[in-house]
């Protein structure tokens, strides 16, 4: 800070003219496509150049998991165990010399076909494969990887995770004096200052031992695209400052989030922790059926002393094939004693639904994310976009469905994944000083108020007949027997679809008003069903015909995606 203050700078245009295109563009989307939401989907909240987006990919979720169908499959699981009694645990990888693959035994029946087989065999060991291999650490936290983390490992949803933050960048009251305890939380960038560096090597060999110190500082760069990195990546302002030394200053939440800073940043410094591996192939006579047993051991910690993996949402802990099983001593050609054979019966999973973590993640790997507007986006899908959250899990109410419809439909170029990240390579461009701003705003303009000015003459009824065959499938999925899923089940005649009332959409009868039959816009499923309020309040007390946007936040707002 004090040598900024003595080595003043010219403003750098460039990154004033990023912000102003920034700026504009955002505001020349929110205040030109929100209006057209009120006056052709009444009660309709808002929409954003990057909420938007946002909103289509926690859509476009859902629908893969409504459109799943789990598959059975089967494995079969064994225990052998050594001449010394020790258990070896292993799974079948080939039976009759064919390699399985993972629907190989579809059913129980072929299950109790393999399993008849063999336990009619005896089993000694063949290949024995070890090998040591070394795991890196990570590298010290940005914006999204630390919203990411915070929510794995403390439960914390980014908002909560960057108000925490917030405190701890704005100081704790220690000794009488406020310190700011990390770095700047809005970051991009994953290195760290040579000063930092340098006192995390002493932090390390004192606390852990010259042994963990790696033989030269580790340098980080960012992987993710467009990356700006204005600051270092978030950190401890004072290495030596230990949690423990802390505690008494910070409430619970605060010295989480700042332990988990602080082992982040150590271990990014640390040396590499190193395993042996070990695979045992389990060989049944005539090669009939082979299992195999795989282990591994910790030899030396290195950074998994202080700081431990956390497995991805849609990963298991041991997706490498290896787990922390420890394998007793074999050589091939030992004979094993079959202890236990067993099928399992297994189904195909759906891929889970967004965390905010998760969908920070998801944005920045399409190149859309950026540190800034990850706190705000959140809010937004929330609030704005009528996106609920139980349990850590972003899902789309129906309200939601409607407005990315909507969107899709008639600003299709707008709501594209590679069109949103293109413009942040474009906005990155101006940052550069390689792109004049008022020509990147001229393009955008040009096309997109002409999508602005396609919908003057559109009718709120030519927009309730375009999402009705659209969100068809999604409302009235094919029957079981065949028959219309659209039949009216009241009158027999009619035909069910979008409509529009004073409290906004919902299902009626074509019949209207003859037959008066309606339904809310929404689909209970069993996957749905499981994500209610505990069986707390539900809309059961509120009319059929029930608000197609309704209270923004709330219990209300958490339950309005179910209908009755």
């Amino acid at each position: 800070m004090t040598d900024a203050l003595e080595h003043p700078r010219e403003i750098d245009q460039a990154l004033v003219d990023a912000y102003m295109a920034r700026r504009a563009l955002d505001y020349l989307v929110g205040f030109s496509l929100s209006p057209v939401l009120w006056r052709k989907l009444p009660g309709a909240k808002s929409a954003g150049r990057v909420q938007s987006v946002a909103l289509r990919l926690i859509c476009e979720r859902e629908d893969e998991i409504e459109k799943f169908r789990a598959q059975e499959f089967w494995t079969i699981e064994a225990t052998f165990t050594t001449s010394a009694n020790l258990n070896v645990p292993a799974h079948l990888t080939h039976l009759n010399g064919k390699k399985l693959d993972k629907f190989a035994l579809q059913n129980e029946a072929d299950a109790q076909a393999a399993l008849s087989l063999l336990n009619q065999l005896s089993y000694k060991v063949g290949a024995v494969e070890k090998k040591q291999t070394k795991r890196n650490p990570y590298p010290p936290f940005t914006t999204s990887t630390l919203q990411q983390e915070a929510s794995h490992k403390l439960g914390m949803g980014a908002t909560r995770t960057m108000r925490t933050a917030q405190h701890l960048y704005e100081g704790a009251d220690i000794g009488g004096e406020a310190v700011g305890l990390i770095t700047y939380m809005r970051t991009d960038s994953m290195t760290l200052s040579m000063e930092a560096i340098i006192s995390a090597r002493d932090v390390i060999a004192q606390d852990f031992g010259a042994a963990f110190v790696p033989d030269s500082p580790r340098l980080y760069k960012s992987t993710a695209k467009n990356a700006q990195e204005a600051h270092e990546a978030i950190r401890p302002t004072d290495m030596r400052r230990r949690p423990e030394q802390v505690t008494r200053y910070l409430d619970k939440e605060q010295l989480a989030l700042y332990t988990l800073i602080w082992q982040r940043t150590m271990a990014s410094q640390m040396a590499s922790a190193v395993l042996d591996q070990v695979s045992v192939d389990i060989v049944g006579d005539g090669d009939k059926g082979t299992f195999r047993a795989t282990g591994s051991v910790v030899v030396f910690d290195g950074w998994l002393k202080v700081y431990q993996e956390t497995a991805d949402e849609d990963k298991k802990p041991d997706d490498d094939g290896y787990g922390n099983v420890r394998l007793p001593p074999m050589k091939e050609q030992d004979p094993l004693n079959k202890k236990e054979i067993k099928p399992e019966q297994h189904f195909t999973q759906p891929p889970p639904r967004y965390s905010e973590a998760s969908l920070v993640k998801r944005l920045e790997e399409l190149g859309i994310g950026r540190p800034q507007l990850t706190l705000a986006l959140c809010r937004c899908c929330r609030i704005a976009i009528t996106c609920g959250s139980i349990k850590s899990v972003l899902f789309p109410k129906t309200a939601a469905r409607i407005v990315t419809t909507f969107l899709e439909n008639f600003f299709k170029e707008y709501v594209e994944y590679d069109f949103t990240a293109d413009l942040e390579a474009k906005l990155d461009e101006i940052s550069g000083g390689r792109l004049a701003w008022k020509k990147v705003l001229r393009e955008f303009w040009t096309g997109f108020s002409k999508a602005i000015g396609n919908t003057k003459n559109l009718k709120i009824s030519d927009v309730i007949d375009a999402l009705d065959n659209v969100l068809a499938p999604h409302f009235f999925p094919p029957k079981a027997d065949g028959s219309d899923p659209r039949l009216c089940p009241r009158c027999g005649t009619g035909r069910m679809g979008l409509r529009l009332g004073k409290f906004g959409a919902f299902l009626g009868c074509s019949n209207y008003p003859t037959c008066r039959n309606t339904r809310p816009l929404s689909v209970p499923t069993a996957a749905t069903r499981r994500l209610k309020w505990q069986g707390r309040a539900t809309w059961a007390s509120i009319p059929k015909r029930a608000c197609l946007f309704p209270p923004a936040s709330g219990l209300m707002a958490l339950m309005c995606s179910w209908g009755r």
